[in-house]
């Protein structure tokens, strides 16, 4: 009964997407009429975040009982990502040299976009990042990371307690529960915030027309990025299929609901209530589950980093300027350790776009390029962050699980 529900809601969310695609394209600004019904659905996704990463995050960690376990799913964890997102940046720079996106782009006057201050933003600051004076304000803030840290010391804690941590344990077991009841309850209304989404984006864009306009204008650029991204989600189901021994069709069927809420609202945060109850469905280790992935929607950023590779080489290569191998290189690392720690960081998308650039000097101004493009790219990116996610969770559970 549950699987023949998961099919239903994906269906119906697909149909929801093309929906929204085609009366946006047809209807354009009349569209944003709807925007409420997305902000609706957005909004009431965004408030689940911090009390089920708590719930999951205490409940599976205090469940490990040894907290040397925790030592390998943690280690464990963090080795996937690194891997994963150089090797999306490895995808990055491979297609942003074969499509030559930016060679004969006309500059214009498109570069007229505010470029977002910042300072060096080096070990220390991601450092200091992992903790916040207030957690109440951190989780008003929606500050993933330093709640992550607290909750993960919090739930060791409890584990040293015995008996008389456990009331405790099970409040948090029962507020998990609790709060994915909340998430089924939610997402019968996915659909039409879906639809909504969708349509009142692309109408705020100007309609089929200024999007086609903007798509045409950048169109290497555009194939690049998306190719990538495809390039990159194969990767990931060739590491599901030879790493956990599953059936990378079955596991797409559990996750596609997941995925399709990313790519509506281009917020891995958003899209994390949808994704642990998809994870959860296909079977993943629970207790890798309740700590991959909140972990993963916080520091796991595999399809924004293959994006700030494509598009560094993109403003290079518009700007005449070409780049070695060794300067190629240092945009491999850059972007892989900046998407990494963009959780820490405020903009996080633009900032560390600036990093890149400044890293291997290419102007600033550039990032005016990408904009009219960028709202459609983030979404695409966000889908294959998410997938990562589930990949990842995946991975650790069939690695650590019983």
């Amino acid at each position: 009964m549950r699987l023949n529900g998961e099919r239903l809601l994906a269906w119906a969310m697909g149909f929801a997407i093309i929906a929204g695609g085609v009366s946006g394209y047809w209807w354009g600004d009349a569209m944003q009429s709807v925007a409420w019904l997305g902000q609706l659905f957005l909004t009431t996704l965004k408030m689940l975040i911090v009390p089920l990463v708590a719930a999951s995050i205490i409940s599976g960690v205090a469940g490990l009982g040894d907290v040397r376990s925790l030592g390998r799913m943690g280690g464990l964890s963090v080795a996937y990502y690194t891997v994963t997102t150089f090797i999306a940046v490895t995808i990055g720079l491979v297609m942003a040299n074969l499509w030559q996106p930016g060679i004969g782009m006309s500059l214009g006057s498109d570069l007229h976009a505010p470029i977002p201050k910042v300072g060096d933003v080096g070990v220390t600051d991601l450092i200091l990042s992992l903790v916040y004076p207030n957690i109440i304000a951190a989780a008003a803030d929606m500050k993933l990371l330093p709640i992550i840290v607290f909750c993960i010391v919090f739930a060791a804690a409890l584990s040293t307690l015995g008996e008389r941590g456990r009331p405790v344990v099970a409040f948090f077991e029962g507020l998990n529960e609790a709060m994915m009841t909340m998430v089924h309850w939610i997402m019968v209304f996915a659909p039409v915030g879906v639809f909504a989404l969708i349509a009142s984006r692309l109408g705020a864009a100007g309609g089929g027309e200024a999007f086609m306009a903007q798509i045409g204008g950048l169109a290497k650029y555009t194939l690049a990025v998306t190719s990538g991204l495809l390039v990159h989600a194969m990767v990931l189901c060739a590491l599901l299929a030879v790493l956990t021994r599953r059936v990378v069709t079955e596991y797409l069927g559990h996750v596609g609901t997941a995925l399709m809420t990313a790519f509506s609202t281009a917020s891995s945060s958003a899209a994390l209530p949808v994704t642990m109850d998809g994870v959860k469905a296909a079977g993943v280790d629970e207790k890798a589950r309740r700590f991959v992935l909140p972990l993963g929607a916080t520091i796991n950023m595999d399809g924004t980093a293959l994006y700030e590779a494509v598009a560094a080489l993109f403003i290079a290569q518009a700007y005449g300027i070409d780049l070695s191998l060794g300067q190629q290189i240092l945009v491999l690392v850059t972007a892989a350790m900046a998407a990494i720690g963009a959780a820490g960081i405020p903009e996080a998308g633009l900032v560390t776009m600036v990093i890149v650039l400044e890293a291997v000097g290419l102007p600033l101004e550039g990032i005016g390029l990408l904009l009219a493009i960028d709202w459609f790219l983030d979404r695409c990116r966000t889908a294959v962050n998410v997938f990562g996610d589930t990949v990842g969770a995946a991975v650790i559970g069939h690695r650590t699980g019983s």
